[in-house]
């Protein structure tokens, strides 16, 4: 058994902090250590730093995502900039670099490329003599994960291995592994009991819809272009914490979107979100790296809404060439391209199967283990 865990993440978009809850379950779970610390780096940074670094990246998504996309690209040069980004981040991350320091875990794993680059150079340094680990939470590994001193790696799939391998990190470094979901998303759920539980039709096509990740006004048209299913179905759209989202898509749906064929549901705040996955059938919205994991756990097919430029757009090439998803690349054809995948019943289960045999609902179980192994 270990004696110290740190698992390291960063507050920037919601996935890295969601593998790291993943991982502390599946610690948690294993018995691994006597004590494992999940911490968000960014608390660890000075405050314009922080407030800099989280809410820039949330805000470009929002409106500017073509020029977040243009920055992913340019950035993605394997061991060009590492340098200049390190003087950087240990200019603002001083708290952070003392805590490490002081803590001496037996290792770290980092679900986000920050803590990263700040170990790989204070082990270089001698300051510390801890092992780190990198979880890679996208399915394609960007220049920014790169750290010199790692022990080992673990992504998303056999194509990111080859990556890391070209790029010289050894084959005995480098898991794959997927990427870290709830431990939760292994088990697998009735799906009529699922439909039963939640008050839904148990002979509809049941789709999901993350409402909070599109902005209220794009979540209209969306749902707008949902409501002209000829299939008959039922929509659950996710609000999340947004309060005024679920008001106004409930008004929304009374009002406009429920039709003969299509109901609407918007559901707020929830924590089971593996049992609503397990009533649906279909997911539609954008590729973020956790969501495709956990959508990929329930064999949901995916349908591709504008998803961001740069890390979700690789993603959407990854689940189209595995026959997991199709794209919508204009709303109002939306209807139309699910009308048609639903009515050829042979691909529609064909591509159910692809998603189970692309994802890796086990993930976050193997990753701890190995670890403690280690």
């Amino acid at each position: 058994m270990l004696k110290k865990v740190l698992i390291l993440s960063a507050a920037v978009g919601a996935g890295h902090l969601r593998a790291a809850d993943a991982l502390e379950k599946a610690f948690v779970k294993c018995g691994a250590a006597e004590e494992i610390r999940n911490i968000d780096v960014l608390n660890y940074t000075n405050p314009l730093f922080r407030r800099l670094y989280g809410k820039a990246y949330i805000e470009m998504v929002n409106t500017m995502p073509e020029v977040l996309g243009w920055m992913y690209d340019s950035l993605d040069k394997p061991w060009q900039n590492e340098r200049r980004w390190l003087a950087l981040d240990r200019l603002n991350a001083q708290p952070l670099i003392k805590f490490l320091k002081n803590y001496q875990p037996d290792i770290a794993v980092c679900t986000h490329f920050l803590p990263a680059e700040i170990i790989s150079w204070l082990a270089a340094k001698e300051k510390i003599n801890f092992p780190q680990a990198i979880v890679v939470t996208d399915f394609d590994v960007h220049a920014m994960w790169l750290a010199h001193r790692v022990e080992t790696y673990f992504v998303a799939m056999d194509e990111t291995r080859v990556h890391l391998e070209k790029l010289g990190i050894a084959p005995e470094k480098i898991t794959v592994s997927g990427i870290p979901i709830d431990p939760i998303f292994a088990e697998q759920k009735d799906k009529t009991e699922m439909r039963e539980k939640y008050d839904l039709a148990t002979d509809k096509l049941t789709i999901l819809v993350s409402a909070g990740g599109f902005g209220v006004g794009n979540i209209e048209h969306l749902l707008i272009a949902l409501s002209e299913l000829q299939t008959p179905a039922q929509i659950l759209a996710i609000c999340g914490r947004n309060e005024e989202l679920k008001a106004k898509l409930d008004a929304l749906a009374a009002e406009k979107l429920n039709n003969r064929t299509v109901v609407f549901k918007p559901i707020g705040y929830t924590t089971q979100m593996d049992e609503l996955m397990s009533a649906a059938d279909l997911i539609v919205g954008k590729p973020g790296g956790l969501t495709t994991s956990e959508a990929l756990a329930k064999r949901l097919i995916f349908v591709i809404v504008n998803p961001i430029p740069g890390q979700e757009e690789r993603n959407s090439d990854h689940l189209l060439e595995n026959g997991c998803a199709i794209k919508c690349n204009n709303l109002p054809t939306l209807a139309y391209k699910i009308d048609r995948l639903v009515a050829d019943e042979s691909r529609f289960e064909t591509m159910r199967e692809n998603a189970r045999k692309f994802g890796k609902p086990t993930s976050v179980t193997d990753i701890a283990r190995q670890l403690t192994a280690l």
